[in-house]
Formats: structure tokens, C-alpha cells, sequence
């Protein structure tokens, strides 16, 4: 069975893109740690990001510099611009976390998943994120 995120990559569910290339996807993410967050997802299904064959890491990462990037450049009221690749919530396809936060407590955040997102904002926030 395909992954969530390969769903979306496909289409089948709907997202959020601020960015997509033959390689990635950059989409907003419904249940973020904070507001802003960007989910940089590798087109491929691996686990991890260590299953990745070399050119897709690269293509990875060199997504997740261009939505840290795009973070910077929206969010001048935050301090710095996180990042996480851990996998708990979406076990079976890696995944990259690129956030705001100012405080060590920001960065330790958990996502409020009982939180409904806002469509119409992540809609916005998409096309002022885009790279």
C-alpha cells in the first residue's frame, strides 16, 4: 500500500505545494510544529533518508535549503529556521521538517493534531513560501 505522502505526490490527496521538481515535493504542513512548516518529501518511498541512493539525497537537501531559504525570507520575525527529520508520525516514507521557531521551547514543540487547519491560510501561506 502506498505511503500517505506517496498518495499525495500522485494527486490522490490533496496538498499544499510550495515547490515540486522531478525529485521532491514541498508542501505546507496540515499539523505543524510551528506555523509555517514545510514538509520536503523525496518523490521515491524509502523508510529513511539513510535508504536514499545519492542523487536523491542531494535533491533532498538541496530542497530543504531552498524552503529554509523561503522561511527566511517570510518569517523575519523569527530568530531561526529548524529542521528535523525524524519520522515518528510517517514512518514509512522520509521526510524533512523545515520550520520557524525563535526559542529552544519553539523548536521542542509538539503539533497540535487535534488543531483543524485553516485551508484557506495554508492556501496563502503556500504562495507566498513558493520557490
Amino acid at each position: 500500500m502506498p505511503s500517505i505522502f506517496t498518495l499525495i505526490i500522485d494527486g490522490e490527496i490533496p496538498s499544499y505545494k510550495v515547490h515540486e521538481d522531478n525529485k521532491t515535493l514541498a508542501i505546507m504542513d496540515i499539523n505543524p510544529i510551528q506555523y509555517g512548516q514545510i514538509l520536503v518529501i523525496p518523490k521515491i518511498e524509502v523508510p529513511t533518508i539513510w535508504d536514499m541512493d545519492s542523487d536523491s539525497y542531494q535533491a533532498l537537501m538541496d530542497t530543504v535549503q531552498r524552503a529554509g531559504q523561503s522561511i527566511r525570507r517570510v518569517f523575519k520575525n523569527k530568530a531561526k529556521v529548524g529542521v528535523m527529520v525524524e519520522g515518528l508520525e510517517v514512518t514509512d516514507h522520509a521526510h524533512v521538517k523545515v520550520f520557524p521557531f525563535s526559542s529552544l521551547a519553539e523548536y521542542h514543540a509538539s503539533p497540535d493534531i487535534n488543531n483543524k487547519p485553516n485551508n484557506k491560510e495554508l492556501e496563502e501561506l503556500a504562495k507566498r513560501l513558493a520557490f
